[in-house]
């Protein structure tokens, strides 16, 4: 009896501690899963966080900036215009930032956008120094060249060629000019054989842009792809697509173009005709209209649609 009793004292003993050991183990995962769940909160709050740091600092950033393009003045009227679009679009910048508060992937869209409306003021100010600097030093020279009309008349001939020599130099550059920029809205008739000019809307089907490209002897000959950008009034980029096929590059930003025309630059003065389209009718208003060349927006002009 002694010895059934001891085998059925151990048996409890053994089960107790089973259960013992089975009860702190389950604590034991319990508690585990606790930890990790308080871990995986405390992360995504440290990361909501840094999401709102970062909005914060962003909009900060971009205040600041508008703040910056709101010093820019220019008596170039193509970049004024350029410098008034860029201000517009940090104010949508600043209003995308409050509205998507926590969204790491729209901050960080927000982030590059800013640094590059940064970076392009940055070439505007420069620009404007270099045009401010330029003009001090044909004011300059052009008091050297007066005193020396006074005390040598004789000279005058040759003074007033280089001056003008010296003006086309400057107005040169390596930069292609741009201007007789004339755009319609057209429609086709007759199989679409036949256009018709058209400041309506609804009946516009493409906008036909013009323009001439000037001499320059400076900037390099051959083909050059001149590329038309067109921001419709409700502030879109007009295009027949928005895959890689219709994005180009300019200004150190890229985007997509409405019509584009290949033209064989010879460094003489030649004309060019684009028709430009998007998707969907026309919406009535003004159309902001850039043509670019060579990575460089070099002409500016608008249509407006009734």
């Amino acid at each position: 009896m002694t010895e059934q009793k001891e085998k059925k004292e151990n048996r409890r003993a053994i089960i107790l501690w089973s259960i013992i050991l089975l009860l702190l183990a389950t604590n034991g995962l319990t508690i585990w899963l606790w930890l990790t769940g308080q871990t995986e909160i405390v992360r995504e709050r440290i990361i909501t966080r840094q999401v709102m740091v970062e909005r914060e600092t962003i909009q900060s950033d971009l205040e600041s900036l508008k703040k910056d393009y709101e010093t820019l003045q220019t008596s170039d009227a193509a970049m004024q215009v350029d410098i008034e679009l860029k201000r517009a679009r940090i104010d949508e910048l600043i209003a995308e930032a409050k509205r998507h508060k926590g969204d790491a992937y729209i901050i960080s869209q927000l982030r590059k956008e800013t640094e590059t409306l940064r970076a392009i003021m940055i070439g505007y100010v420069r620009t404007i120094d270099s045009l401010n600097t330029l003009n001090i030093n044909l004011v300059a020279e052009k008091k050297v060249v007066l005193k020396q009309l006074d005390v040598e008349k004789e000279k005058q001939g040759v003074l007033v060629k280089e001056k003008d020599q010296l003006k086309s130099t400057i107005a040169k550059g390596s930069v292609l000019s741009c201007f007789n920029i004339i755009a319609k809205g057209i429609s086709f008739k007759r199989g679409g054989k036949k256009e018709s000019e058209t400041t309506r809307a609804k009946k516009t089907q493409k906008i036909k842009v013009s323009f001439s490209l000037g001499e320059n002897k400076i900037a390099k000959a051959g083909e050059k792809t001149i590329y038309i950008r067109i921001m419709t009034p409700d502030g879109k980029e007009m295009a027949k697509g928005y895959d890689d096929n219709y994005k180009f590059v300019f200004n150190k930003s890229s985007g997509y173009f409405a019509g584009k025309e290949e033209l064989n630059y010879a460094n003489t003065e030649i004309t060019g005709v684009t028709y430009c389209e998007g998707q969907g009718e026309f919406v009535p208003g003004t159309y902001m209209i850039e043509i670019t060349c060579d990575q460089v927006v070099i002409g500016n002009s608008t249509l407006k649609l009734d």
